[in-house]
């Protein structure tokens, strides 16, 4: 018995890897399909025009790369299941684990829909915003699933320590969605005709780069103060994030200095997953003791 709930549980933590990994890898080509000004390649949702649910040659390059990406949903969805069931068969109904994979799968059905929202009203990029937002919040998600999953128990932590590890995460979201706010803001709105958000872009871009120092500092600042206490796992797995916010950050800059090139810009949304990991695996991996 013992040798079967461990197969149950390495199947799980299997698919709970693929879910994570698949909802990173749709934020990447869906900045493929925006960089590309393939938002609109089919302008219509659910289906890709009003007589087809499938792009016609008359759409182009920017029909096949927007249908593709909407295909990678589905993915998702496999994904979703499988660590749903594996989840359920070797950790039961009760865990926390289960109600984590159906939500998942309940927020990749939603991200679905605000796409195709996001479709229907031309791209606004406060919806184009929200679409992010909500991968950003699964993949937080998916890793608290890992997490459990691997049976890692948080290090105790005094109060002061654990509330500077959340400041860290709070400030790595805020960060996030002044980025996108930068984003809805900057050249690159997935239409030439797609409507941007009307903010400075030189002064949403300084906001953005000063929330990014920030979460910088608070990074490094968690490395130091679990340096000193001794507490190895969490002090490793700040040195991770430190790193993480580190190279987004060189990215950011050089994205900035370029021009906004498309292949730079690329590289950041690849960081940005990156970086939402890695500050979801510090946030789980402390709590406060309890008194």
């Amino acid at each position: 018995m013992d040798l079967l709930m461990a197969k149950r549980e390495k199947a799980a933590r299997v698919w709970l890897w693929i879910s994570l990994v698949a909802n990173m890898g749709i934020v990447v080509t869906g900045a493929i399909v925006r960089l590309t000004g393939s938002g609109l390649g089919c302008p219509t949702w659910p289906r890709c025009t009003d007589e087809s649910f499938v792009p016609h040659g008359e759409l182009g390059i920017h029909g096949a790369i927007e249908f593709g990406n909407r295909l990678l949903t589905f993915v998702l969805i496999v994904a979703a299941l499988g660590a749903f069931v594996t989840v359920w068969r070797a950790f039961g109904r009760a865990s926390q684990l289960w109600w984590l994979t159906l939500a998942v799968g309940i927020g990749i059905i939603l991200q679905a829909v605000v796409g195709g929202i996001t479709v229907w009203v031309d791209l606004h990029p406060t919806l184009v915003g929200i679409h992010l937002v909500l991968s950003v919040v699964l993949i937080v998600l998916c890793v608290r699933a890992l997490v459990l999953a691997y049976r890692r128990a948080p290090v105790v932590v005094s109060g002061r320590l654990r509330a500077l590890t959340v400041v860290t995460f709070v400030a790595a979201m805020v960060s996030i969605v002044i980025g996108t706010l930068t984003t809805g803001a900057g050249p690159h709105a997935g239409d030439a005709d797609a409507p941007r958000n009307g903010l400075d872009i030189e002064s949403i871009a300084r906001v953005h780069a000063l929330s990014a120092w920030l979460a910088l500092f608070l990074s490094a600042a968690c490395v130091y103060v679990f340096h000193r206490a001794r507490l190895q796992y969490p002090q490793r797995v700040s040195a991770v994030l430190f790193g993480t916010v580190l190279l987004q950050g060189v990215i950011g800059y050089v994205q900035y200095f370029l021009g906004i090139p498309i292949s730079v810009v690329w590289m950041h949304m690849v960081g940005l997953v990156l970086l939402t990991a890695a500050v979801a695996w510090q946030l789980f991996s402390t709590k406060a003791e309890t008194r």
